[in-house]
Parts: structure tokens; sequence; C-alpha cells
């Protein structure tokens, strides 16, 4: 079976730098294409309403968004500059055929910077309504690069649009095809609801743990059910989707399925297997709940789940690694669920937020399972597709560069990763500190050192300005 410990020299030092940097960087996507959506709801009530609150929470998130929009520029840069060095043989091939996303991504990636520039330099210096439709665009900008992204990677995990002749030249391009592939609609929804989630409950949580601090009056409560009624929508809808994909994923790619399911051998009546692991081609360990799975992939415990068997073993996943991070994923998105339900049902009795310490700590917790689930999730989508760069066309280990120094831009990455997330940590926390300062000032405003937020005259009623 294909296994990390097969691999040696560049290709696994060449693994292990796109998956630490892909790592990094998928954790960051999630606030570049919801943050914005988040500040306009918030900007949106402030106008609406005369809400200074609101008006308060979209112009810090706007910074906020700003800082982590710079932030996953330098990593995103980093990943293109990857996708040619370590891999000229996925790029020098097949460039032609699925290039074209990484081109709309970046006219997607310099709208964003220019609308975000915008927005943020426009706080007192437009007039409110300008100010809010100038940056209306932007939900939409950073939906579409995500897109963009989402394209090229499925086209890796369903590959289309091209032709290969008796040499393996690719012919015959067909550059639309190769665009929208059969994985391209349910992997950009689902990843784009798993955004939803994973920003919508991290930005809670650092409200809840003010609120836990004892800091709760209308300017937390409202920061944390803005973000966390867009994760608590998402995520009932996210568990269908979710159920929707691993059908098309039965269809796709059975042999990532069968990782998934820790299958070594195809068979019916097959357990769900909680955690587990795979040895000499046995399950071993975990918890196995009798039928389940195949009465999860066809309501019946009859149904038959193709194996592990039913490829050679150097064309098999680590089943291990994809199994546990689907079970990792799956038990995040259930907990995540349990708290939604939670939220709900007080909401409906009381339309308020729960008022219990512990509601407030699993808020507060939320935003680590999120996270977790984003990223095992992604873990299962790579890993599981490996060891194929190109689904059944183009292995990894034939793409990989054969330039010595891997090892060493590993290095120089993590380091340099380190000290990014250092500084990014250390920014947001000045920023948090000195917005908690000046809330205690008596009558300075959040901004006065900055200038007034002129309000219409509806908020004048307010009697704060932010």
């Amino acid at each position: 079976m294909w296994s990390l410990a097969a691999d040696s020299g560049t290709l696994l030092a060449a693994r292990n730098q796109m998956a630490f940097t892909l790592g990094v960087h998928i954790l960051l996507v999630p606030f570049g294409v919801v943050l914005p959506l988040m500040t306009l709801i918030a900007n949106r009530r402030g106008l609406k309403h005369g809400d200074a609150d609101a008006l308060l929470l979209a112009r810090r998130w706007s910074k906020v968004m700003a800082v982590l929009f710079a932030v996953g520029a330098v990593t995103g840069t980093v990943l293109s500059f990857e996708m040619g060095l370590l891999w000229p043989g996925l790029m020098g091939r097949f460039g032609d055929v699925f290039g074209l996303p990484f081109m709309v991504e970046g006219i997607f990636f310099f709208l964003e910077a220019i609308l975000i520039a915008i927005y943020v330099y426009g706080w007192d210096r437009l007039s409110p309504r300008v100010h809010f439709w100038l940056g209306v665009p932007l939900p939409l900008v950073s939906f579409g690069g995500a897109c963009s992204i989402l394209a090229a990677n499925s086209w890796m995990n369903t590959p289309q649009g091209f032709e290969l002749d008796r040499l393996g030249n690719v012919t015959n391009v067909d550059v639309f095809k190769a665009l929208f592939t059969p994985a391209w609609w349910y992997e950009t929804l689902h990843f784009v609801l798993a955004a939803l989630l994973c920003a919508g409950f991290v930005v809670a949580s650092v409200y809840a743990v003010g609120m836990l601090r004892g800091r709760r009056d209308r300017y937390h409560r409202l920061g944390f059910l803005i973000p966390f009624t867009i994760a608590a929508i998402a995520t009932p809808v996210q568990m269908l989707v979710g159920d929707q994909v691993m059908r098309q994923v039965i269809d796709d790619q059975p042999v990532k399925f069968a990782a998934i399911e820790l299958v070594p051998e195809t068979a019916r009546d097959v357990p769900e297997v909680l955690f587990g692991r795979l040895e000499d081609g046995e399950v071993v360990g975990g918890i196995e709940i009798p039928g389940l799975a195949s009465f999860l992939t066809g309501f019946s415990t009859d149904t038959e789940i193709k194996g592990l068997n039913i490829v050679p073993a150097e064309d098999r996943p680590p089943a291990t690694i994809v199994h546990w991070a689907f079970d990792i994923m799956v038990l995040a998105a259930t907990a995540l669920m349990g708290l939604v339900l939670w939220f709900a049902f007080v909401w409906w009795r009381r339309r308020d937020v729960p008022r219990s310490r512990w509601f407030l700590r699993a808020a507060a917790v939320a935003g680590i399972l999120a996270m977790a689930a984003m990223e095992a999730g992604w873990v299962t989508t790579e890993v599981g597709r490996q060891p194929w760069v190109v689904y059944n066309v183009l292995r990894t280990e034939d793409a990989v560069t054969d330039s010595e120094g891997v090892w060493i831009s590993l290095t120089t990455i993590v380091v340099v990763y380190a000290l990014i997330a250092g500084a990014t940590v250390a920014v947001l926390r000045r920023m948090a500190a000195k917005w908690r300062a000046s809330e205690s000032a008596e009558g300075a405003g959040p901004y006065s050192a900055s200038g007034p937020l002129v309000l219409p005259d509806a908020t004048a009623s307010t009697g704060r300005q932010p």
C-alpha cells in the first residue's frame, strides 16, 4: 500500500511543503469569503436602524478583514509559485487545460484588494450610503475567487476537457469543459458552506469569550448573533449537502470512498467504523456499528461498498489518514449541529441568546471545532486522491520536480509562516486591546483619533458615536 513511509527525497519534501502551506492557507480562506458578508450585514443594519453598535462592528470587522486578506495574499501567492516550482510535471503538461481558473482567480484577487482598500479607507470620507454600496461587490468578488480555485481542484479530482495521444501529449483541449467538471458544483457548494460555517463560528466564539468574561452589553450580543446566525443557517444545509457529496464521490472516486469508510475488501453489510486503522489489509481497533456504512450508502444493510481491493496496492490512498480525517470532520460537524439546535430552541422560546454559561463555553470552543472540520475535510479531499495528482491520469511522483533543495525551502517556509502567524496574532490582539481601551475611555469613541463616523440623521437619537 502507498504510504508516506515509502516516499523519500524530493517527493516527500514537496508533499510536506504543499501540505503545510495549503493547510495554513485553507484556514484563512473562510475569512476572505465570509467576513465581507458579515461586515456588510452589520453595516446595512446600522444604516437601516440607526444602530451605532452595528456600525461599530462593521468598522472593526472591516479592519480585521483587511489584515487577514493581506496575510492570505502572502500564503496564496506562495501556493501559486509552488504549483509551478514543486510540480512542473503537472503544470507543464496540463497547464493549458486547467490554467484558466488561476487567471480568473487572479482577476478576482486584485478586484478584492481594490474594493477592500476603498471600503476601509472610505469610513469618514464617503457618505454612509455610498460607502455601503461600494462594499456590496466584495462578497461576490471573494466568492468568485473561491469558485475559480475550486474549479482547478475539481478538475484534478474529475479530469476532463482534453485527450491524450499515443505519446501521452495533451490534445483537443476544451477549456470550458475542463472548467466545469462533474465535481465542480458539489465541491464549490460544500466548500462555500464550510466557509460560512467556519468563519461564522470562529468570529462568534470571540464574542462568546467576551460574554463569559462579563461583557454582556448589546455590542457583544450583536457581535455574537450576526456570525453565529450565519453559521447556524449554514450548518444544517451543510449536513444535507455533505451527504450528497459522498454519494457523488461513490460514483466519481470509489477508491477514495473505500478509504473514507475503511473498507479493504468489497462487501455488503459493511459496519461503520469510528476511527480504527488499516493494518495488513485488516481493520484494527475503533468502534464498529454493524451494517451502518452500507445502510448510509444505499439505505439498506445489503448495499455493496467497493473496497480498496478494486485497484492495485500502489494505486490506493493512505486509508487510515483519510478515514480519521473524515471521522474528525463528521464528528465536529455533528457537535456544531447540536450547538445550533440548542441555540434554535432557546431562540424559539425567548428570542434571545441562551444565557447558560455552558452554552457560551460551547460556543467559545465551536470556533476551534469548525477550523478542525475545515482542515479535516480538506485532508479527506486531497489525501484521498493520492497517489494521483490528476485522478487516474498523472501520478504525484511523476509530477514532482527533480530539483534539489526542497527540504531547505520547506524549512524556510515553516520558519517564515511561524513569524507571519505570530505577527498576525500580535496585530489582532493589539487591535482588540485598543478597542477595549477606547470603549472604557469616558466620552471617547473607538475611532475618535481618525475622526468621527458620520451617521445618517436616523442614527442621531442613539446617543453613541462609533
